[in-house]
This record gives C-alpha cells, structure tokens and sequence, in this order.
C-alpha cells in the first residue's frame, strides 16, 4: 500500500490544489449517518415500514445510481423518494465538521501560496448547507459542484470542462481526494500529482488504498 509522508509532496512542483470536500476536507461520516441512518428513518416514519423494511426497499434504488450525477444529485432523490432533503440536512446540521486539520492544512496551503480549488460532487444545495455550517467556501480560492457542468467526477467530461472554467496546468496541480474512481479519472486526464485519503470517515477504521499514494488525512501534510 502507498503512503506518503508530508516531505513526499513537493509543493514547489504544484501550483493549484485541486480538493475533494466530503471525505477529504470534511468528515464523510455525516454523509454516511444521513443516507444510512437518517434518511431510512424518515422514510420509514412517512411510509409506515421498519427502518429495516426501509433501509431494504432504499438500498438498490440508491446502489442503482452509484457513479452517476443522479447519485448526487439531491433534486433527483428529493423527487424519487418524496422528502426535503434540503430541509433535512439542515435540520442535522450539526453533525456536518471538518475532519482533523483540514483548516490548518488549508491555511498553510494558502500561506505557500497555492491556488485553493474545492471540486466536489456535491449538490450546489448541499454545498449551500454545508457552507453556511462550516465556512469553508472562505477558506478556499473557488468551489466548483460537478452538476455545474452536469457530469460527476468521474467523468473525463468533467475534466474537460473544468479546466476550460479554473483553467490548470496538470502537470503542476495536485488531487487530494478519497474517491478511487475520481482519481483514477484524473489520472487518466493527466493530473500528475494526487493523494488518496485513507480515513474520509473519522469514525472508521483508516481503509487499505492500492495503487495510489495516500495519507490518513490532510494533517500529514501541515
């Protein structure tokens, strides 16, 4: 398994930093408790089931769209499955946090003078949310959601389209992000440099990452 300590990184060969945001700047355990847990229950309570029965009737339907825009997509589930998702995010709002020294990382980074991009799959809705909890859009130089250009990360399309928006040399941009699948479209695309997160949940353990460097998370590199 890769990894990678703080001196791996050679901040002198990367311009802008391209960063994930669930899993990578902020704890993905919130995601996992709202579609595992929170979601299941408010179904069941509407529709009249268990939360087994639930979580059993919700999980194909979810796994269906795995990889796909839809999968973020919050109007899409809003639509499919009858509730506010919006409403409900914010309503378990204070469990959306930063993972352990995101913050600090950030500043640093920006203190070498590197450019700050979140790229995310997220919802514009759900980045609203979570924006307004944690301030994160402050701390960045610009927040890109992949409905922006309608096609997920792991999509060469995005690529495409994102650096015709934040136009970057890839060569000199580094990828910090906990999706494989992003990655290695990225790869694909060209992006020379790129860090996997092994612990995108702070609540799990750290996961076995093959085929790309990693670190446990963006403290490593403070």
């Amino acid at each position: 398994m890769p990894r990678v300590a703080k001196s791996a990184v050679d901040w002198d060969a990367v311009d802008t930093v391209l960063l994930d945001m669930d899993g990578t700047l902020l704890d993905l355990h919130f995601d996992n408790l709202f579609w595992l847990k929170v979601v299941p229950e408010r179904y069941a309570r509407e529709h009249g089931l268990t939360v087994a029965a639930a979580q059993t009737t919700l999980a194909p339907r979810f796994e269906a769209k795995v990889g796909t825009l839809e999968w973020y997509c919050l109007d899409h589930w809003t639509r499919d499955l009858g509730m506010d998702l919006k409403a409900l995010k914010h309503e378990h709002r204070e469990h959306i946090r930063f993972l352990p020294g995101a913050q600090e990382f950030l500043a640093s980074a920006r203190a070498r003078g590197k450019r700050l991009v979140v790229v995310t799959n997220a919802h514009r809705d759900t980045f609203a949310v979570k924006a307004r909890h944690t301030g994160i859009d402050r701390l960045v130089d610009s927040v890109v959601c992949s409905h922006d250009f309608a096609v997920p990360k792991e999509s060469a399309a995005f690529w495409q389209a994102l650096e015709r928006h934040e136009p970057f040399d890839v060569q000199r941009t580094l990828l910090i992000e906990d999706s494989l699948a992003v990655l290695a479209a990225a790869r694909a695309y060209g992006v020379r440099h790129m860090l996997a997160i092994r612990r995108p949940d702070s609540e799990q353990p750290a996961r076995a990452i093959v085929g790309f460097a990693s670190i446990d998370g963006v403290f490593e590199l403070v």
